[in-house]
């Protein structure tokens, strides 16, 4: 079958900056204060459910993998960038990390206690997302949650260069209502929203939406 054309340029695009986004951003100190905060309640809730294993669906370089790990939760990596992925392993050999599509994760139904999805899903077109969530409804046990991250927005920002290279992705913004009704279309009950105002370098407001697969 052939690969969609939006996956090859995300993995190009991410094989290409690997190497100079691990040194920008190195951990989650370059996340905002409640993206942090987020990230903290949604390890309290897994906990708090018996815990169990979690896996960051496009985790880039694994720094949000990294810190989720050090919350306190049994952790996996999964993206679609080998190159990404090379860096991931070099800098947190302690973790394991595997390449795989939204599309197509390589896990078992029902085999995550919990799942993010941070900045992940902006390079997806509308048309297709419905079959990322779905994806995430059945790799989800049931009460298994959900945490998604992404801008605000409703026309994409297309990037011509990164880190001085000549490499190309659109970034798609997401309005929280059409995500908590995706979310809701696959059968995930959406438990909170939060909506901020962009900060500084950044471009648009961000959002965090927490999601749950009915027990």
């Amino acid at each position: 079958m052939t690969e969609p054309e939006f996956l090859s340029e995300t993995r190009v695009f991410y094989d290409a900056i690997a190497v100079d986004y691990a040194a920008r951003f190195r951990d989650v100190s370059a996340e905002r204060p409640l993206d942090r905060a987020m990230l903290a309640a949604f390890a309290d809730l897994v906990r708090a459910d018996g815990g169990g294993p979690v896996a960051e669906l496009g985790c880039g370089t694994g720094r949000v993998t990294a810190h989720l790990h050090r919350l306190g939760l049994d952790v996996l990596g999964i993206d679609l960038s080998p190159g990404m992925l090379a860096t991931a392993r070099a800098e947190h050999p302690e973790l394991r990390f595997e390449v795989g599509s939204l599309l197509d994760l390589p896990l078992p139904d029902a085999a995550l206690a919990g799942a993010v999805a941070w900045y992940s899903i902006i390079h997806t077109p509308r048309e297709r997302l419905p079959e990322v969530f779905a994806e995430f409804h059945r790799v989800l046990a049931p009460g298994g949650h959900l945490l998604l991250a992404f801008q605000v927005g409703d026309e994409p920002l297309r990037i011509e260069q990164a880190f001085g290279l000549p490499v190309a992705l659109d970034f798609r913004r997401r309005r929280p209502e059409l995500v908590a009704e995706l979310a809701a279309g696959a059968g995930l009950e959406v438990t909170t929203r939060l909506v901020r105002e962009r900060g500084r370098e950044e471009t648009a407001p961000q959002a965090v939406l927490l999601a749950r697969r009915p027990a």
